[in-house]
């Protein structure tokens, strides 16, 4: 996007420093992140919110560019100086040339599962033994760490039972540290600027909490567990290359006790508590259909991008304010490795083809999302009511097929079983499913 056009609620950084500004112009040093507020007159000028000190003022358009979108790259690490197996013998040489407070962790050897912090003080590196404590980590059982990361952090700030302070992570070869790389893209937003409010929500990798960001309302993910993190890191790069109204979107990356990942905060929460809090008598059929429109268009620029959701369902669509439905968790989906283990796999929203051969793609998205129209004309039931998940798979090979649910029109049920299709080959694109629904909703405008 070139430096004319730029509408608001666009984060840029800026390409130079301008430290001193004319009266009503902004400040800012070349890097900082901005918030377009909105265009003004005069020629390619915009007013605009600093996203560290919060300050609205006057910039040039050409003195921005867009934030990158970070490549998704294995080599990208929350703890560069993460070296995983190697012997003591090998991380001394690695700490080469000494240099106090230089260090890195490895695996331990002699104790599988636990860790060892290698430190270099005076030409001497000391190995310390970091040990798993009822699911805490520790050295000197004074101080515990829920992961990692935190530990590194804590002894950055004090020397406690080290021979030195920690002060130079020495990375492993060929790796990145993640937080100049967000920073670089302008992904990187700063902890002292959020405010952590009521949990709002409960994943499986942590807690979903309300926040707050510069005074902007915000959604946060906490992910603590340091392999998690890291895995999430390459899907939230990947959640910075997409961009599209009807998909939740990412604000940025905190690095600190782990993960923290700030998304917008939609206000009316997710799809099934919608429905099941308001039914048939607040919500119109024009409605259910509007969201469905909504989660099938969110969904098409998910496909035109090559980029599968594996978990498609009402409690992953949020409402916002403006009754307007986004497909929430879209990068985040494949962090889990659901097909080595069937009892992750939420079965009920599942393609059989994903349940028995690991084949997740657009297809199997679409099944779901047969199965996420069931649950909005149902006002929110739990799809295959009375069956256990292991009579669902069975029935589902010999050709059953829900019920449309109360009331339903039956083109949308007919667009249900389309999703259905046992041959994924034979289901509609997302393409197909948009242009269904606005067909329908026109159908319903003139009656």
């Amino acid at each position: 996007m070139s430096g004319k056009h730029w509408p608001p609620g666009t984060q840029c950084v800026t390409k130079h420093d301008h430290t001193k500004p004319k009266a009503q112009e902004l400040a800012f040093r070349k890097g900082d992140v901005v918030t377009i507020v909105e265009a003004v007159e005069g020629k390619g000028w915009y007013r605009a919110r600093h996203n560290e000190t919060g300050q609205e003022g006057l910039l040039v358009g050409r003195m921005l560019r867009q934030r990158g979108a970070i490549r998704v790259d294995p080599k990208l690490s929350l703890m560069p100086w993460f070296h995983g197996k190697i012997s003591g013998a090998q991380a001394v040489q690695e700490l080469q040339p000494p240099e106090d407070g230089l260090f890195l962790v490895r695996q331990s050897e002699r104790h599988p599962g636990d860790y060892v912090l290698c430190v270099s003080r005076g030409g001497q590196v000391t190995h310390y033994r970091v040990r798993h404590e009822e699911g805490t980590l520790s050295i000197d059982s004074l101080h515990h760490f829920s992961n990692l990361i935190d530990m590194i952090e804590h002894y950055m700030k004090e020397q406690g039972a080290l021979c030195t302070k920690l002060v130079k992570p020495k990375p492993k070869p060929g790796m990145k540290s993640a937080e100049k790389e967000l920073a670089k893209a302008g992904w990187l937003m700063n902890l002292q600027h959020l405010t952590l409010g009521d949990r709002i929500g409960q994943g499986e990798f942590g807690d979903v909490l309300q926040g707050s960001y510069m005074g902007q309302k915000v959604a946060v993910k906490n992910i603590k567990c340091d392999v998690t993190a890291q895995a999430f890191l390459a899907e939230t790069a990947a959640m910075t290359k997409v961009q599209h109204k009807n998909l939740v979107c990412l604000l940025g990356v905190i690095l600190h006790n782990g993960l923290y990942i700030v998304m917008e905060f939609l206000s009316r929460g997710n799809l099934v508590n919608f429905l099941r809090t308001r039914g048939r008598a607040l919500v119109p059929a024009r409605q259910l259909l509007l969201f469905a429109l909504d989660v099938a268009q969110g969904m098409d620029y998910l496909e035109s991008k090559k980029l599968v959701h594996r978990d498609l369902a009402a409690r992953n669509i949020l409402i916002s304010e403006e009754n307007v439905a986004k497909v929430s968790d879209f990068g985040l989906a494949r962090v889990n490795p659901k097909g080595t283990d069937g009892t992750l796999l939420p079965v009920k929203w599942t393609a059989p083809e994903a349940l028995k051969h690991n084949k997740f793609s657009s297809k199997s998205d679409v099944w779901s999302y047969g199965i996420l129209l069931w649950e909005t004309f149902s006002f929110g039931r739990a799809p295959y009511p009375k069956l256990s998940l292991k009579e669902v798979t069975e029935l589902l090979e010999q050709g059953y097929r829900m019920e449309p649910p109360e009331g339903c029109p039956p083109t949308v049920y007919a667009l249900m079983r389309c999703c259905w299709e046992m041959e994924p080959g034979k289901r509609p694109s997302f393409k197909k499913l948009t242009e269904k629904l606005q067909k329908e909703l026109k159908h319903l405008r003139g009656v």
